[in-house]
């Protein structure tokens, strides 16, 4: 692996930054894997790669290290979303929160740059039900990928969304916690993708921090007074990562936000060159990890302009007392729901949050909201697949318990055979978790798996 010369020349003088060491991690292929436990979807059995954990990533509460990567795919838990598969750098996001915000109370975060959804995963783990997450993502071939891993995660208190920087800016003072994990140059990934080598270069570098400076510039103006920006890249580059921490500084009331890392971390703490902001780098040669830089900011200012909710109306309607009877039997805690219905789909988002979604929809364009729980034809609730892998399930619908082989069949979405008295739906759970719906018939079953999610490869 032939690291660029002028990256390597680049990060000379950065502190904590050693030539032979960073080389030598470089060369050796050792490759670092590292998943992310879902901590409502835990079974009572050991997960099927527990056989390969290591030991627990220091700054993370539910990562944890593997010897080795297993196959995924061939694991019907990873669909079930008992886990996320994340770099173990940028799992630091949880201490950067839980350093910065107070996580008891109800918040409102964005993940502004949120595909494939590992950030906005964490997110919701560590904030309380009744707060909420947007998980933005600008790219429309990105948001696929993100609505699938948000779906799988099983959270009610999301809003997936597909819009720019700056459309945000007519939800101003409204968010407390904004996190960009800005577009960049990569460098920070050569070790696990030795082809973003071939992509990298100086003139990159300037145009990510232009397009960086831009997303920062277009999103402020939607972060609360005394709100919280967290900042990150997988760059090395000084101008993406302390030089925009100056630039932010300099050009925003914000102030530069200092974590207290455990020395054991061997995480790398810097200053930037005008302004002193603290930013923390992440070397694969110092900790079990990928090249990663993350720094946190607070906008001046109380909270006297904060956004103010119910102005508006909501342009979705509400279901009816008669077909919200149909669905509340599915939910394990309906009273904390209300029900609308966005063409012929029922969703049921956190009563809490029924204000925010107003103002979220009269501002942006929504992907997904809450959980899409089905579709009512004939006072019956063909259920949705989103409804199978939430979390806001009634654990007593019908369930039907299946080995791993049926599970990769039943993944396949291929005929599965089962032996049951039972009739109508029925969840499919593998290990106690719901991998989606099955109707038993008469004579058949009929495989209600996401055709667009189902395992290609035998």
């Amino acid at each position: 692996m032939q690291l660029p010369s002028p990256l390597i020349q680049s990060l000379q003088p950065i502190k904590g930054f050693s030539v032979q060491a960073f080389e030598a991690v470089h060369q050796s292929g050792e490759q670092v894997v590292s998943i992310r436990l879902n901590p409502q979807k835990q079974t009572q059995q050991p997960l099927s790669v527990s056989q390969y954990q290591l030991y627990k990533v220091p700054w993370s509460t539910n990562g944890c290290y593997l010897s080795e990567r297993p196959s995924f795919t061939a694991d019907p838990l990873f669909h079930a979303g008992a886990y996320y598969v994340q770099e173990a750098s940028s799992m630091f996001l949880e201490e950067a929160l839980k350093q910065t915000v107070d996580l008891s109370q109800p918040v409102r975060v964005l993940d502004l740059c949120a595909a494939p959804g590992g950030k906005s995963t964490l997110i919701q783990s560590v904030i309380s039900n009744e707060s909420l997450l947007v998980s933005n993502e600008v790219t429309k071939t990105r948001v696929t990928v993100l609505l699938e891993n948000i779906t799988k995660w099983g959270a009610a208190n999301v809003i997936v969304t597909n819009n720019d920087p700056k459309d945000f800016q007519r939800l101003e003072n409204y968010f407390d916690v904004i996190v960009v994990d800005a577009p960049c140059s990569g460098s920070g990934l050569f070790r696990k993708d030795p082809d973003a080598i071939d992509e990298w270069s100086e003139q990159q570098v300037q145009l990510c921090s232009q397009r960086q400076q831009r997303i920062l510039a277009d999103i402020m103006p939607s972060l609360k007074q005394g709100g919280v920006l967290i900042y990150s890249t997988c760059s090395y580059s000084e101008a993406e990562d302390e030089a925009i921490a100056d630039w932010l500084i300099e050009e925003f009331k914000v102030e530069s936000v200092r974590f207290k890392v455990d020395e054991e971390w061997n995480i790398v703490e810097t200053q930037s060159n005008s302004h002193k902001g603290y930013g923390y780098r992440f070397y694969p040669d110092k900790v079990k990890g990928e090249g990663f830089f993350i720094a946190a900011f607070k906008k001046a200012g109380g909270a006297d302009n904060d956004w103010q909710l119910g102005r508006q109306k909501g342009r979705s309607g509400k279901l009816g007392d008669k077909e919200a009877a149909i669905v509340k039997p599915y939910l394990k805690t309906a009273a904390d729901f209300f029900f609308i219905k966005q063409k012929e789909e029922v969703l049921a988002v956190p009563t809490k949050l029924e204000d925010d979604l107003t103002a979220i929809q009269n501002a942006l364009y929504i992907k997904k909201a809450g959980v899409k729980l089905g579709t009512i034809i004939r006072n019956e609730l063909i259920p949705d697949h989103e409804l199978a892998v939430s979390k806001i399930i009634n654990p007593l619908l019908i369930a039907i318990e299946i080995d791993q082989a049926d599970a990769l069949q039943y993944l396949r979405r291929q005929d599965i055979s089962i032996n049951t008295t039972l009739k109508g739906w029925a969840l499919i759970t593998h290990q106690q978790l719901p991998l989606g719906w099955a109707k038993i018939l008469p004579n058949r079953i009929n495989n209600y798996y996401p055709k667009a999610w189902r395992i290609l490869n035998k």
